[in-house]
């Protein structure tokens, strides 16, 4: 479709005999906020890892603006990036630079601007998440929600049309949560970008998402605006959606009869 900005079709990916990614296909629109939720292991973190290079796929397409991707060299992976922002798990900051030189570290590793452009760029990108007075300190001396919106400021300071998050509400208390939320929506609609969460918080996610995604098993579940998910009755969708303790996702781990697995007769 000519409004999708990313597309992956009928991707496949494993190690051995391991499947972690099963015929994945997936749009995301231009301009959108698509969240890909599921529980842990259900592959979510591994298409972020596709879609930006670290892995490759065994099977299917990856298209960026028209462009296939999952074949590049490292010369092209290294073009393609500048037009991808992470925000890391934890935010991932370099602990010995201050937040200053954290967020600067893009611009001076991907352009050859002046000094006073990349001071005036970086205090630009502070002040949009509201940290431009903590330039100065170091990520030690910070609060983990203000980590998390500098590793956010980092990852838009190339403004990038693309815009990668993964787990950004993890280990973060309720107004951290929520600032980081209405952040992500709105900085994405600032800069006119397509944004993919990773993400199992149903409640904050459903709240700002325009579109999204189920995954279990390597699998997408159930797809669609965060009302027809809501409202969905396939089981494993339901279960997750609604946090359900009972559901087809068990809580015992697969095991052998005790006699097979230990040797005992009970």
């Amino acid at each position: 479709m000519a409004d999708d900005f990313l597309v992956l079709e009928n991707v496949r990916f494993g190690y051995g005999e391991r499947v972690i990614i099963r015929d994945v296909s997936m749009r995301f629109a231009r301009g959108s906020v698509t969240a890909l939720m599921g529980g842990s292991g259900c592959g979510k973190t591994t298409i972020l890892r596709l879609i930006g290079g670290q892995a490759r796929p065994q099977q299917g397409r990856i298209v960026l603006e028209g462009q296939e991707i999952q074949g590049l060299d490292r010369d092209g992976w290294y073009r393609v990036r500048r037009k991808m922002g992470m925000l890391f798990q934890f935010g991932a900051l370099f602990t010995d630079m201050s937040v200053f030189d954290n967020v600067a570290f893009p611009i001076r590793e991907h352009t050859e601007l002046a000094e006073s452009m990349v001071r005036d760029l970086v205090l630009m990108k502070l002040n949009a998440v509201g940290l431009r007075g903590a330039a100065s300190l170091k990520p030690s001396e910070i609060s983990g929600g203000m980590a998390r919106r500098v590793a956010l400021a980092r990852a838009i300071a190339l403004d990038p049309p693309l815009l990668l998050y993964d787990e950004p509400f993890a280990g973060l208390d309720p107004i951290s949560m929520g600032t980081i939320a209405h952040l992500i929506r709105s900085l994405n609609d600032a800069l006119g970008a397509t944004s993919l969460v990773v993400t199992h918080d149903v409640h904050e996610t459903v709240s700002f998402c325009d579109y999204g995604y189920v995954l279990g098993d390597g699998r997408v579940l159930g797809e669609g605006r965060p009302e027809a998910l809501l409202a969905s009755e396939e089981p494993h969708v339901a279960q997750f959606m609604h946090g359900r303790r009972d559901g087809p996702v068990p809580f015992h781990y697969p095991a052998a009869p005790l006699a097979e697995q230990f040797g005992v007769d009970r």
